[in-house]
């Protein structure tokens, strides 16, 4: 029985998602070749492995081949030359029915490998035509961290996705773009922000640290609105009077509400936000929603222990009538728990109340007060704190 790993880091299936057939495979692969002579490969070329932790080696140029090894990410590799596959696969290079065979006489997808030149043909393999290498899609790489054990990798921004395979705290893994998906509460953050991978399975923010990530453009998985999204501009306009009156009951600086909510919510798109307009995932705690909120609302949910066992559980969070309630209710949170306390000596200071904030323990990101000042920078967020 396979580790839960891919051709590159999961167990492929035969799905239409990674595998094609019919005119695809008459098409796809022919990037960064060269025809030639057979005998002109032995030397072989340098390649380079690109995926997200390592690429089994197979016997021959099949998925169904017996495996004969592995290679890591960035491993230098040489390829003698390319031959055709029975299937077409999706890497984090390219997508190609071609494999490459390694001087060793061993096959890895060469979805998944970078040459320094153009790659021969196997000997008996059809002449390649050459054709314009598709660039790369740029990626950063983030590292997993987690304290319950290895962490999920999905087929979709959710814990209801299918799993495809799984990580352990420290691995590395490269990441494409972000999207809005269901909230997970993580060692590293809670967060509703679920990060692509390279092969296009989907890992929660959660228990990842990594550089910041642009919204994917199709962003698939993010929750429907009950309402007509909102410009930029009409969310901060609509989180103003919540904001500014949570100030006044409880000392949170405007400027910093806004900027959480916009960082949490993902700008109100989140399904809490959207369905229950509660936009920093405040729970519940033993079926108690204080006085701001109207209820709770029970998520399903999957936990690991730390010895990797997982399980099906559930979180209840807050829900509220109106965004000025959740706004009020994140400076509450804020106010009655006494490790947040040093920051209320900065209540006219948005700067520093969000640092303090940070430094006693609301998010593990080490990027998050930058992000949180960032946004409040980049749109003058700090217009709006009353004292000034």
């Amino acid at each position: 029985m396979e580790t839960p790993t891919t051709e590159g880091t999961f167990t492929m299936p035969h799905t239409p998602r990674r595998l094609l057939t019919g005119l695809l495979l008459a098409a796809a692969g022919m990037a960064g070749l060269a025809a030639a002579p057979g005998a002109a490969h032995a030397a072989g070329v340098s390649a380079t492995v690109h995926v997200t932790a390592t690429l089994k080696m197979r016997a021959s140029a099949a998925l169904d081949a017996p495996i004969t090894g592995a290679v890591r990410d960035q491993q230098k590799i040489t390829v003698a030359c390319v031959t055709p596959g029975t299937t077409v696969v999706a890497g984090s290079v390219r997508t190609s029915d071609l494999w490459a065979k390694l001087a060793t006489e061993r096959y890895v997808p060469y979805a998944y490998v970078r040459a320094v030149r153009p790659i021969v043909r196997c000997a008996g393999g059809a002449r390649a035509v050459p054709v314009k290498t598709k660039p790369a899609a740029t990626y950063k790489t983030g590292t997993v961290r987690s304290d319950d054990g290895k962490v999920n990798l999905r087929s979709g921004p959710s814990t209801a996705g299918t799993i495809k395979g799984s990580l352990a705290s420290g691995q590395r893994v490269n990441l494409v773009c972000g999207v809005v998906g269901e909230l997970v509460d993580g060692t590293v953050r809670s967060t509703t922000q679920w990060n692509r991978t390279t092969t296009g399975l989907y890992i929660s923010h959660a228990y990842v640290s990594t550089p910041t990530l642009t919204l994917c453009k199709d962003a698939p998985g993010t929750p429907p609105s009950t309402s007509p999204s909102m410009t930029t501009e009409q969310f901060i306009a609509a989180a103003v009077p919540g904001a500014q009156q949570g100030w006044r009951q409880y000392g949170v600086p405007p400027s910093v509400t806004i900027a959480q909510a916009i960082l949490e919510s993902g700008w109100g798109r989140s399904g809490l936000a959207v369905n229950h307009k509660n936009y920093f995932g405040i729970k519940c705690q033993n079926g108690k929603f204080g006085t701001l909120a109207n209820g709770c609302y029970t998520y399903r949910t999957n936990e690991c222990t730390k010895a990797g066992t997982c399980f099906a559980t559930t979180g209840s969070f807050r829900t509220y009538a109106t965004m000025a309630h959740s706004f009020r209710d994140h400076g509450n949170f804020l106010r009655v728990n006494s490790r947040y306390k040093p920051a209320f000596d900065h209540t006219t200071d948005a700067n520093k109340f969000i640092w303090t904030v940070w430094k006693a323990g609301y998010a593990t990101d080490p990027n998050y007060y930058t992000k949180v000042t960032g946004i409040m920078s980049s749109h003058d967020l700090y217009q709006y704190d009353t004292w000034k």
